[in-house]
C-alpha cells in the first residue's frame, strides 16, 4: 500500500473505531500526543473524506488526453475517422474552461463497429470510476422508454434525471443507446440542456457530455466504404467529408430513428456525428488478438485467423465486411481455445 494511502487508512480506522474503550488502556501523555498528531493531520488532510468517497472532484474527474490518444491507437481497431474526431473534441472541450454549450456526440455505426467501446475508453479518460462512476448515466431506450403510450411521462422523467444529476455534478455524461430504438420525439425533450444558454432554471449544463449510441445510419456509412473498396481505394483514403452529409441526413429522415425530424439536428445542436466504418477480417483478427490479451492468454494467430475467417461477411459474393463486426468474438473465443 502506498505511504499516503496507508496513514489515510491509519487514520480513518482510529476516527471510525475511536470508542473509550478502546483507547482507556493508552496513557494521559500518549493520548495528548495522539490528538495532537491527530490535528495536524486533519489539518493537512481537509478533504480526507473526499480520498474515500466519490464526489464532484478533480480527485475523481479528471481528464487523461495522452491516455484517450493511446487507448483510441491501440484498443478501437479499423475507426480512424472517429478515433481522430472523439480524440480532438474530447481534447478540446475537457480543456476550454468555459465552453459555450455541452459536447454532443452522436456515433453511428452498424452492430460491433465500437460504439459502446469508445463510450466506455471516454469514460475511463475522465472519471476515475469509469463507466462505474456515479456520474456517467446510461440510458437504453428499450429498458427506460418501452412505451410508446408514456412518452409524455418519460419526456417528464428524462428532463427530472438530467436536471438532478446535472445540479449534483455539471460534468455529468450522460450515453443514450439504441438511439434507433427510441420513440421519435422523445429526445427532443432534453433540448434546452443542449442549447447555448448560460443557465436553464438555474442549472448550467455547459459542462456536461452527452453521447449518443445509433445503428441509424450504418447503411450509408457501409455503402460509401464499399464504393470505396470497389473503387480500389484504401480505407484510410474514406475522410469525415465523405460522410458526414449523408449520414446526417440518413439519420433526420430515418423514421424508425429517435433522432427523427429531431430539432436537435435542425438546430444543429449536435456537435459531432462519428461515423463508424464496417469491419473486414484484419480487424476481427486484431480484436481477438486483444481479447486474448484481456484474458491473460498467450495470443495465437492461427486461431485468431481461424475465429475469423468462420465468421459472416457481407456481401455475400465478395465477403467484405463482419455482419456483426466484434461484437461476439469474446464469446465465441472460448470455443476456439
Amino acid at each position: 500500500m502506498e505511504p499516503r494511502k496507508r496513514h489515510v487508512f491509519l487514520l480513518w480506522m482510529l476516527v471510525c473505531a475511536g470508542s473509550t474503550q478502546a483507547i482507556e488502556p493508552i496513557s494521559t501523555s500518549i493520548a495528548v500526543g495522539m490528538a495532537a498528531a491527530l490535528t495536524g493531520f486533519l489539518a493537512s488532510y481537509q478533504n480526507i473524506f473526499y480520498y474515500f468517497h466519490e464526489c464532484c472532484r478533480p480527485e475523481w474527474i479528471s481528464f487523461n488526453s495522452s491516455g484517450l490518444k493511446v487507448d483510441l491507437e491501440q484498443k478501437l481497431f479499423g475507426q480512424h475517422i472517429a478515433s481522430r474526431i472523439v480524440l480532438k473534441a474530447l481534447t478540446g472541450f475537457m480543456n476550454n474552461a468555459q465552453p459555450k454549450k455541452p459536447l454532443v456526440l452522436s456515433l453511428h455505426g452498424s452492430t460491433g463497429t465500437g460504439k459502446n467501446f469508445v463510450s466506455q475508453i471516454i469514460a475511463e479518460n475522465i472519471y476515475k470510476e469509469g463507466m462505474d462512476s456515479s456520474f456517467v448515466h446510461v440510458f437504453t431506450s428499450e429498458l427506460h422508454f418501452p412505451h410508446a403510450s408514456k412518452i409524455d411521462t418519460y419526456k417528464s422523467q428524462l428532463q427530472q434525471w438530467i436536471k438532478g444529476n446535472v445540479t449534483n455534478c455539471g460534468r455529468s455524461m450522460f450515453i443514450f443507446d439504441e438511439m434507433d430504438k427510441m420513440h421519435p420525439g422523445l429526445i427532443d425533450s432534453i433540448k434546452p440542456y443542449l442549447e447555448y444558454y448560460d443557465k436553464v432554471d438555474g442549472v448550467c449544463y455547459r459542462k456536461a457530455i452527452f453521447i449518443f449510441l445509433s445503428n441509424a445510419g450504418g447503411e450509408s456509412i457501409t455503402q460509401i466504404a464499399l464504393d470505396f473498396w470497389r473503387a480500389g481505394q484504401d480505407r484510410q483514403t474514406i475522410d469525415l467529408k465523405d460522410l458526414e452529409v449523408p449520414l446526417s441526413l440518413s439519420v433526420f429522415n430515418n423514421k424508425q430513428s429517435g433522432l427523427w425530424h429531431t430539432s436537435l439536428i435542425d438546430k444543429n445542436l449536435v456537435d459531432y456525428f462519428v461515423p463508424f466504418l464496417p469491419l473486414e477480417h484484419k480487424h476481427i483478427v486484431q480484436c481477438a488478438l486483444a481479447e486474448m490479451e484481456a484474458k491473460g492468454m498467450v495470443k495465437n494467430h492461427e486461431v485468431a485467423d481461424q475465429l475469423a475467417r468462420d465468421l459472416v461477411y457481407f456481401p455475400k459474393a465478395e465477403r467484405v465486411f463482419s455482419v456483426k463486426g466484434c461484437k461476439t468474438i469474446e464469446s465465441k473465443l472460448d470455443y476456439y481455445t
